[in-house]
């Protein structure tokens, strides 16, 4: 069974070495939204750090039924061309977040921070123009008394690309 593991894992990293990577834009700025307890937008940078790597960090704010949450996010990406113009990527990272919750009774608002690992896997087209859009899943672990199991953030991006 572990050989047949080893095979397996061997296997993907030669199939993802072997793929071309898409020269990617130095800077991006824009918008990413996002659902995962609630609908949120969130400030995107993504900063590149050579031809098929780069680091993403959001800053977002999520609305949910029992208050408002703000995140920071930090991922580390690679990223591999499918097509002209079309890319996919995955990468890991963090991030923290603070959650105020929302309560009728008088004296009752209360707060809550927690922190997060997370993943990202996604798609994106590059225009001829300098615009990028991508759509994502996010899977984040937290740790915390308000977030303290998995969630999936799908989320929908906008950038502009210098």
């Amino acid at each position: 069974m572990t050989k047949r593991i080893l095979f397996i894992v061997a296997f993907l990293l030669a199939s993802i070495s072997t793929i071309q990577s898409q020269e990617i834009s130095k800077n991006a700025i824009g918008v990413r939204f996002g659902d995962n307890d609630g609908f949120g937008a969130e400030v995107s940078y993504q900063r590149a750090l050579n031809n098929g790597n780069r680091l993403e960090f959001d800053l977002g704010w999520r609305d949910f039924d029992a208050g408002n949450a703000i995140k920071l996010t930090g991922l580390y990406q690679w990223v591999f061309n499918l097509d002209k113009g079309f890319n996919w990527y995955v990468g890991p990272g963090g991030g923290i977040g603070i959650v105020d919750f929302d309560n009728d009774l008088p004296g009752g608002d209360s707060s809550d921070s927690y922190f997060f690992i997370a993943g990202d896997v996604g798609i994106e087209y590059n225009f001829d123009i300098p615009i990028l859009i991508s759509l994502d899943i996010r899977p984040e672990i937290g740790f915390g008394d308000f977030n303290d199991d998995l969630d999936l953030d799908i989320g929908l991006g906008v950038r502009y690309q210098f």
